[in-house]
């Protein structure tokens, strides 16, 4: 799917589709423009379907000329009240609609209104998302159908520059959303390396695999203690990205890699979503959708460290038991009260290799508690942060993409929970707070000089219904806000 940009204006274009954006304040401009285009008639068919351009009105004309198959009218509301994240959702909703047909798409919007690069990236972005399906494992996948050509109407050529970071951009997002959805016994520990190896092989970036021997060399202990219970083998993966020229930054991008997450002896049960368990590598989905797409758009002065510490969470006569003392490479000895805290594990390890990269700020994304579900829902991911340049820096990425970000608080005193009277930590506090002490517990695994952020993914990773731009199923949730981030060289102290 190719988009472009054209500048002219309305009455100029040609093309078989068309989706037009109605400001509810100038409604009657907007009939004056499409009588123009269609013929005196068309504001009286308007006018019979109610149609007043309020927020999410929605119009569809079929075959109103030898030229045109399907136009489509969607309300922004009033003009004072649009935003980008209007266009945004206007458009995704809007544009599912040409599902089922081909050839040319004109966009016209009140792209003056608004900050026009912003705009041009999110309808971009929500445009050709919008139209992604998962088909793989259906026996009989339906044909898709869509348009092979988007035209911005009216748009400043000037902003044509955004566009060749779309498709890497949506791109990553789709690989993060098809790692997600495929079930457990597609994607393994081994699958998720293969995928790593591909994107290296691909887009020349470096990969380095540790398997189980290396990884006990390096004192992972406690990454290690959690693959124990998997008949299949952990596998540490470790891209890097580096732009040529000087390097200005050096950053490490850290995800969960749980590809499936049976809870272990603390075994899930009644309302704990076990199904679902396949979406816990939800981070390391994310991490390497933004790999994917980084090598792509290939911002300048900048070394990106990619790392997941990938395995399964299972049950068997070597898995971790409850009340297990395992050490972590830094040292720190953990009690496993819960072995259904996980992830949290894994993270250690990997926490500790990023740190010893020695990258100028560190990001993780994990599905990591339900407790940032209940706080913040399904469309809001939970930030927690060391430093509040780095927590600024990502809220703007994800505000400017789409994402909803939320910083949650990391107080000192809240570590009183994660007291063990045998081992330096328990790897789970009292169910207070339970998304507070599990970043608390991160933070142990972090050197206190580098910048570091957590970003808890649990309620976003997944959406049961679909909503914005992201369909049922998986969402890829953070790989815009980490591409925006990155590319931003974000001047973190």
């Amino acid at each position: 799917m190719q988009v472009s940009i054209n500048p002219g204006t309305l009455n100029e274009w040609t093309g078989n589709l068309l989706l037009i954006g109605i400001l509810e304040n100038e409604l009657q401009e907007h009939l004056n423009l499409l009588a123009h285009r269609y013929g005196k008639g068309i504001d009286k068919k308007i006018k019979a379907n109610k149609f007043k351009g309020k927020s999410n009105d929605l119009l569809s004309f079929d075959l109103l000329n030898e030229e045109e198959d399907k136009v489509i009218l969607i309300g922004l509301g009033k003009s004072e009240n649009l935003k980008i994240e209007t266009l945004r959702k206007a458009i995704a909703k809007a544009s599912r609609l040409f599902i089922g047909s081909s050839g040319r798409l004109g966009i016209h919007l009140p792209w003056e209104l608004v900050n026009q690069g912003k705009a041009v990236q999110a309808v971009s972005e929500a445009t050709r998302l919008c139209f992604f399906k998962d088909q793989r494992f259906m026996s009989q996948p339906e044909e898709q159908i869509t348009p092979e050509q988007i035209n911005l109407i009216g748009v400043n050529e000037t902003w044509e520059e955004i566009l060749e970071t779309v498709n890497p951009t949506c791109a990553g997002v789709e690989l993060a959303r098809e790692l997600v959805g495929a079930p457990p016994n597609e994607l393994s520990p081994e699958v998720l390396a293969e995928t790593a190896k591909k994107i290296s092989e691909e887009f020349g970036l470096k990969l380095k695999l540790l398997e189980r021997e290396e990884c006990e060399k390096l004192g992972m202990g406690a990454y290690l203690a959690v693959a124990k219970g998997s008949d299949l083998p952990p596998k540490f993966i470790h891209l890097k990205y580096q732009s040529k020229g000087e390097i200005k930054k050096k950053l490490a991008i850290v995800g969960k890699g749980l590809t499936f997450d049976s809870g272990g002896y603390n075994l899930k049960v009644g309302a704990s979503q076990i199904e679902l368990m396949k979406f816990d590598m939800g981070g390391s989905a994310a991490v390497l959708g933004t790999a994917r797409a980084i090598s792509e758009i290939k911002p300048a002065g900048i070394e990106v460290d990619f790392i997941i510490a990938a395995c399964e969470n299972m049950i068997n006569g070597s898995a971790v038991h409850p009340g297990d003392i395992v050490k972590a490479s830094n040292g720190t000895t953990i009690e496993i009260n819960n072995t259904d805290a996980e992830g949290r594990l894994t993270l250690a390890d990997a926490l500790v290799y990023a740190c010893n990269q020695k990258p100028d700020a560190i990001v993780d994304l994990a599905t990591l508690t339900g407790a940032c579900v209940i706080a913040l829902g399904d469309e809001i991911a939970g930030l927690w942060s060391n430093n509040d340049l780095l927590a600024k820096d990502l809220i703007a990425s994800a505000n400017t993409t789409g994402e909803g970000l939320w910083r949650m608080p990391l107080p000192a005193s809240y570590k009183e929970g994660l007291k063990s009277l045998l081992a330096d930590l328990k790897n789970t506090g009292p169910r207070a707070g339970g998304s507070i002490t599990a970043a608390l517990f991160l933070k142990e695994f972090v050197d206190e000089d580098i910048p570091w952020a957590h970003i808890d993914i649990a309620g976003t990773v997944w959406s049961d219904k679909g909503k914005g731009v992201d369909p049922a199923g998986a969402t890829g949730y953070g790989v815009r806000t980490l591409i925006n981030w990155i590319s931003a060289q974000p001047l973190v102290k």
